[in-house]
């Protein structure tokens, strides 16, 4: 049997080139595929770089978006808070300065109020003391001019004229005139005065402020003038005994 050409040695050599020529065969089918997969008006250029998968990139902008978007929510919360707080504390101040300011009006009105009455306490002070500084002279035009000013004080009517007229037909101005004759002397109640009022009568009708002795000229006078005023409307109208 004639010796095979092709030796155990040849044949590991035909091997290595038919692996090659696989080798090759393999890549023109996969270029052939990769042709026919490109569209014709595209560009035919080949590269036997393997395809590298694409780089995912990852990217902190969005993170810091949020983060800024959040960072604002809570710094327009806290400018927000912080003009509430302003408002209330400013309300609180007009409060405060609105009562300040009723508070000072009221002690302002207070204050005038009180020197009102001081003021007129001052006057009525004043009043009285001029009245009591007054002078009459110790005769019987004296006695019914104060007689006069006590009657004013307390409403009792009468005129100068009318006190005098009957002072002269009672008492001809005596203040010491006593009547001993008529009924009232009959009767143990003499008539005494200026005026010849008697003590009942003096004591019933007395007026504040005059002296209680019934020979006293202002304080008979007064009485006289007080009962006459009770009983007749007042001393203008009397014209007899009374």
């Amino acid at each position: 049997m004639p010796k095979n050409i092709f030796s155990r040695g040849r044949s590991r050599t035909l091997t290595r080139h038919h692996k090659i020529a696989m080798a090759g065969v393999a890549t023109l089918g996969a270029a052939a595929i990769g042709l026919s997969a490109v569209p014709s008006g595209a560009s035919t250029k080949t590269t036997t770089e393997a395809a590298q998968p694409a780089a995912v990139a990852f990217s902190t902008e969005q993170i810091k978006d949020v983060k800024a978007s959040v960072t604002d929510q809570m710094a327009s919360a806290t400018v927000k808070a912080e003009q509430i707080a302003a408002k209330k504390k400013a309300d609180a101040a007009a409060a405060a300065k609105k009562k300040a300011a009723a508070e000072a009006a009221k002690k302002k009105a207070e204050a005038a109020r009180k020197a009102k009455e001081a003021a007129s306490r001052d006057a009525k002070r004043a009043q009285v003391k001029k009245a009591a500084a007054k002078s009459y002279p110790n005769n019987l035009d004296g006695w019914i001019r104060e007689s006069l000013d006590v009657m004013k004080k307390h409403g009792i009517p009468g005129s100068y004229d009318g006190i005098k007229r009957n002072i002269i037909r009672e008492s001809s101005g005596n203040p010491k005139a006593i009547n001993n004759w008529d009924i009232n002397a009959i009767n143990g109640v003499p008539s005494k005065g200026l005026l010849q009022v008697i003590p009942p009568t003096f004591k019933a009708y007395h007026v504040p402020g005059t002296s209680w002795d019934i020979y006293n000229p202002v304080a008979n006078i007064t009485a006289a003038c007080n009962y006459a005023a009770d009983k007749y409307g007042s001393m203008d109208n009397v014209f007899g005994a009374y």
